[in-house]
């Protein structure tokens, strides 16, 4: 009974986690990501100090500023490019997908059959039907909000990344000696272990893809394709999804050449590319590189992007195998725990 009662109180306190991770993603969320990317600077701030003696404190905020100002640059080189983009998009798709051709007729077909049925029902009605009007806030509004609370998020997240670089190893120090003694080795163990991974695959998967990025736009610019800087930026950042951001990438690439192109072959170039040159860094350039792979089985990366996506949204799409990262670091030291970490691997 007792052991019954056990196992109630954890599935209880897994719902209860679960629920406050999605109540207050507001609030998480930036610290999520304030973590993560303390896990990937901190060794540069660490290097700063034993060899140059630099403090701490300027290492941290040079580094920041310098992230600042990449993210700054990134967003003012596409963000006009993909609103004309967006603006354009219904109409091109719609062009694509119902031109002059037997699918038009039949839709056309189609909806000459639906008015002949409303006017049918008509007859039947009794009161005059009412036209109602719904009024529904423009996209640019919603995009103007969404990305005001993006800022806000950031800004919090940069603070908190700062303050991590600065005082974060003085934090986790303190915590490990309020520990036991047999249990500060594992703690240290897994801090340093997350850190290594940490780097090394955000590291190397950020030049590659930054490389896969500038490669695919220098192909759409040479294709003719329109804003070919903001298809290599969508193309670099889908890599950090794996599997389903390569694919929806891929899928993009292919509208956009189909709205631009009309032969069948041209439309295929830059899709094809994409997901050559994808297939060839993951398997031989990355490898190659670091001489690591995520060792977790593809099913489980699947089910943690979905669940991520769910519970936060994009940003969890591209915290999901970060996260899974630091997971499998977590599961690998701590001795009752290998039989899980045995099962997700590959």
């Amino acid at each position: 009974m007792q052991e019954k009662h056990s196992t109630s109180l954890q599935v209880l306190l897994g719902l209860g986690i679960l629920y406050t991770l999605y109540l207050a993603h507001a609030i998480i969320l930036p610290i999520v990501l304030a973590f993560m990317v303390s896990l990937l600077l901190s060794p540069l701030v660490i290097k700063a100090w034993k060899r140059w003696r630099l403090p701490k404190p300027v290492s941290a905020l040079t580094l920041l500023f310098i992230l600042v100002l990449a993210m700054g640059g990134l967003v003012t080189s596409i963000a006009a490019p993909a609103l004309e983009w967006a603006e354009k998009a219904p109409q091109s798709i719609s062009r694509v997908l119902v031109g002059e051709n037997e699918l038009r007729s039949q839709l056309d077909k189609l909806t000459e059959s639906a008015r002949q049925l409303e006017e049918s029902m008509e007859e039947f009605s009794d009161e005059q039907a009412q036209t109602v009007i719904l009024q529904t806030e423009s996209w640019r509004n919603q995009l103007a909000r969404n990305a005001q609370k993006t800022l806000v998020g950031l800004a919090l997240a940069l603070a908190l990344t700062y303050f991590f670089l600065v005082s974060g190893d003085r934090l986790i120090f303190n915590w490990v000696r309020q520990t036991p003694r047999k249990s500060r080795r594992t703690l240290l163990n897994i801090v340093r272990a997350s850190q290594q991974q940490m780097a090394r695959y955000l590291g190397v998967i950020t030049l590659t893809n930054f490389s896969i990025g500038l490669t695919m736009g220098l192909v759409c610019w040479a294709l003719g394709l329109p804003t070919p800087a903001l298809w290599g930026v969508v193309a670099g950042l889908a890599r950090f999804i794996p599997y389903l951001g390569v694919m929806s990438a891929a899928a993009l690439l292919a509208v956009v050449s189909a709205t631009h192109f009309g032969a069948l072959g041209w439309m295929l170039i830059a899709p094809l590319t994409y997901i050559a040159l994808t297939g060839f860094v993951g398997a031989v350039i990355e490898p190659y590189i670091h001489g690591f792979r995520m060792a977790v089985n593809p099913i489980v990366i699947f089910l943690s992007i979905f669940f991520w996506g769910w519970l936060w949204g994009p940003v969890g799409f591209f915290l999901a195998v970060p996260l899974m990262t630091v997971i499998q670091v977590v599961l690998s030291q701590i001795p009752q725990l290998k039989p899980v970490h045995r099962i997700i691997s590959r």
